[in-house]
């Protein structure tokens, strides 16, 4: 028997029955896995599932994307899959990789690679590999670095990675230091990970991360902010962005957070706002209806970073933070926009960052109908993710005050309903619209009649529906004032 063989074995006999079972499902409901083997060794080339795709078969979540690794280059790939793949794409092909379709299953075929990266922009130079083993070394952590082969279903684990995902630890298949100096950016990955599946970090692995964390400025924004969202919408969030604070990863490219870690709460003084901001966190995924609500994590992560810019401690020795919603909201904005997200989601986020201290005050019977429908308007289409941030910021041990802050909000969510049910609140609009006032005061379409629309919706917001003739003699009586009218 050959050392590859009697690696094999090795390895099968360390599956136990529950995980052999884990592959046979994956292949069972996958038989396009098997029928694409086929092709490919009548065409004299191996195929083999790799990477995330047998680890989430190991695991019980495999979704509907696949991905193989094989000898085949991109030129013998495309002729093998076309006539049966639904449909082709060849958008990674640089890299090795064609992509293609059947019955439901998007999958990725890879050219074995031994790649080297270009140490200035960490950009992956692609040569080709030969075999399986080398394949497999170069990827970024062992429970990745499996193989199933189709159509024979053989097993293949060089580098520890069943025992690993067993242990639950990430490990990288060889140094750490190898696999990020190769690319920075497994460093970030590594607390994905964590974030998602619930792994632990190998010490060494953790030790490399702090070593290493400035080598992530060489990464782009946008390969960065793809993996921390991923991480943010992970199933355990809290711990990936504690190890990014604690390796100094978060300093590299979301310095606001480990600024929150020294600065202290003003509603919970025995906690410090990191600690508060984590809490927020956790409470806003237990508010999630379908999955993770990025927008919502974002805006609990991002809720007080403008606290350390406006502390300031009183006479009293009392600590305040003044106005820390405003600055907040444009350091989110700023901080969004250099990692590149989307100016629709930071426009989302930063509104829910200005306006999440909104709320309080309201128990103290200050608010009239008009301020509730301020709320209402200002919040637009995320009313719902407002109420959940604000109910989430509530993080004080003190249960009566809890409970008083949770009595004033049910209040206020009734208010808003009450209201709602007298009012279109949805849609605050003025009683007149553009074309009465046009009529009414004599004019043509221009800035004038943008005055009086917003002047009426001022008033529709502070004194709720008009009458037909009361909002028109308004709408008079302003034009009078503004000289619009004799």
């Amino acid at each position: 028997m050959s050392e590859a063989s009697a690696s094999h074995a090795a390895d099968r006999r360390e599956l136990t029955a529950a995980q052999r079972n884990a592959v046979a499902e994956l292949l069972r409901v996958s038989p396009v896995a098997d029928e694409l083997g086929q092709r490919f060794a009548r065409a004299g080339h191996e195929l083999h599932l790799v990477g995330g795709s047998v680890r989430d078969a190991l695991l019980g979540r495999l979704g509907e994307d696949l991905d193989f690794c094989t000898d085949a280059h991109p030129d013998q790939t495309i002729k093998i899959v076309r006539g049966w793949a639904e449909s082709i794409w060849e958008t990674g092909r640089e890299f090795g990789t064609i992509g293609c379709q059947r019955d439901g299953l998007r999958l990725e075929i890879t050219t074995f690679r031994a790649e080297a990266y270009d140490q200035v922009s960490r950009n992956p130079i692609v040569e080709y590999g030969t075999n399986l083993i080398d394949d497999l070394k170069r990827r970024d952590f062992t429970v990745n670095a499996m193989a199933v082969s189709v159509p024979d279903h053989r097993f293949t684990d060089p580098y520890g990675g069943l025992a690993d995902l067993a242990a639950k630890v990430i490990r990288t298949p060889g140094t750490p230091r190898e696999s990020f100096g190769d690319d920075p950016l497994r460093m970030l990955r590594a607390a994905r990970f964590a974030a998602q599946l619930r792994f632990t970090v190998h010490p060494e692995v953790r030790a490399a991360m702090i070593r290493m964390a400035a080598d992530l400025d060489r990464i782009t924004a946008e390969r960065i902010r793809d993996e921390f969202t991923k991480l943010l919408c992970g199933a355990d969030p809290i711990t990936g962005l504690r190890l990014l604070v604690d390796t100094g990863l978060a300093e590299r490219f979301l310095p606001e957070l480990t600024g929150l870690k020294l600065e202290i709460d003003e509603h919970a003084q025995h906690k410090d706002v990191y600690e508060h901001t984590l809490t927020v966190v956790s409470n806003a995924m237990s508010l999630e209806e379908d999955g993770c609500d990025f927008v919502l994590r974002m805006a609990a992560l991002m809720h007080d970073v403008g606290k350390p810019a406006t502390k300031a401690v009183g006479s009293d020795g009392r600590v305040s933070f003044h106005h820390h919603e405003v600055v907040g909201a444009r350091l989110t904005k700023a901080r969004m926009k250099a990692l590149r997200y989307p100016k629709d989601v930071t426009a989302e986020v930063v509104k829910l960052v200005g306006l999440h201290l909104r709320f309080y005050g309201y128990g103290r019977g200050e608010w009239t109908d008009s301020a509730v429908r301020r709320y209402v308007t200002d919040a637009g289409d995320l009313l719902s993710r407002l109420h959940k941030l604000t109910r989430s910021d509530c993080t004080t041990r003190n249960r009566r005050k809890a409970a008083q802050l949770a009595a004033d909000y049910d209040a206020l969510e009734e208010r808003i309903a009450r209201i709602a049910a007298e009012e279109d609140l949805a849609r605050v609009r003025p009683d007149l619209d553009g074309n009465a006032i046009m009529e009414l005061l004599g004019v043509p379409p221009g800035p004038m009649v943008g005055k009086a629309w917003q002047h009426l919706k001022e008033l529709r917001l502070e004194r709720g529906p008009l009458e037909r003739e009361e909002a028109e003699a308004e709408l008079l009586r302003w034009a009078r004032e503004q000289g619009v009218l004799d």
